[in-house]
């Protein structure tokens, strides 16, 4: 794989894999099919490259993430006041969304910021090696994902993350403590919208542009990333369940990459992904029925094993 594509992939895995940790949390710790994934990452996207269209690339990121929290308590709010069950929920403020984006792109179906500073250009100034212009945007990226997960690893046992979590295992049990479960939804989907709000701000500024449709199939994309990290790493302790699904996402990505080198259509990456998620949900499944079939086929052969010696021994 050459080495600009190899680049690419572990970039874009790295950005993906905020919107997989998004998913983490609501879907994995919370159990709640969030729907609102695609419309939220471009909504970040949209007010990522506006703000830096104005000239605030920092800024751009943190407005990002604060959009990204307005659509993770909208969709809460639906739910948990309003009675609307999570995937309805997730439906229409994905809905919602895609004309507000419009609204924050100004109308238009694209912006661009080509000749505006970007985080990438800002991080870049920080070194003058050539390494550090070649490789500051895998640097930055992969720092920043270092940081955030060890603060979502932090946070998730804290009081608060505890009963998060807690209400994901059961709503009941937490409303016995004395928690409120709307409140540790909210909590949970207004984090889950920050990073993914925070993802699209980051590849808007990564790729110069966004586009009204660019946020089409990526709860898919982040739910493949997702299963991918949590099937091959398991369900260890919570610090391994978080850099697995980064792992996932990264790995995802180097999935996409080698399609594109044995010239998959384009057209094709949704069917990709779709496969993708299959195979990595079924894989489980498979790893127990080939060990019961083993199981069951050892234990043949030790009854017949048995039966043969006790006709010798008469």
């Amino acid at each position: 794989m050459p080495l600009a594509i190899f680049q690419t992939a572990l970039d874009n895995g790295l950005i993906y894999a905020l919107i997989a940790l998004s998913l983490f949390i609501s879907f994995t710790i919370l159990n709640i099919c969030d729907l609102s994934t695609d419309g939220c990452y471009m909504l970040g996207a949209a007010v990522g490259v506006a703000v830096t269209i104005a000239g605030h690339p920092v800024l751009a990121i943190f407005a990002a993430m604060a959009a990204g929290i307005i659509s993770g308590f909208t969709t809460a709010l639906l739910q948990t006041r309003f009675g609307v069950q999570s995937i309805l929920a997730g439906i229409i403020v994905n809905t919602a969304l895609y004309t507000i984006n419009l609204f924050v792109m100004g109308m238009k179906t694209n912006l661009n910021v080509v000749g505006k500073k970007t985080i990438y250009d800002l991080v870049a100034g920080l070194g003058g090696s050539p390494f550090w212009k070649a490789w500051h945007r895998s640097i930055f990226l992969f720092l920043l994902l270092i940081v955030i997960a060890l603060l979502i690893n932090w946070f998730l046992k804290t009081r608060l993350g505890l009963s998060i979590r807690a209400t994901g295992d059961s709503s009941a049990m937490v409303s016995a403590s004395s928690i409120n479960p709307a409140f540790t939804v909210t909590v949970g989907l207004c984090i889950g919208g920050a990073l993914t709000g925070m993802a699209g701000s980051l590849i808007g500024q990564y790729n110069k542009n966004c586009e009204i449709n660019m946020g089409t199939g990526m709860v898919t994309i982040a739910l493949a990333s997702l299963i991918i990290g949590q099937t091959l790493f398991g369900r260890g302790k919570m610090v391994t369940r978080i850099f697995g699904t980064i792992a996932g996402s990264v790995i995802y990505r180097f999935i996409i990459a080698l399609a594109l080198r044995i010239n998959v259509p384009t057209q094709a990456f949704k069917l990709v992904s779709a496969v993708i998620v299959a195979i990595a949900i079924a894989t489980p499944a498979a790893r127990k029925m080939i060990a019961e079939r083993k199981d069951k086929h050892d234990r043949l052969k030790k009854r017949k094993e048995m039966l043969l010696t006790e006709e010798r021994g008469m």
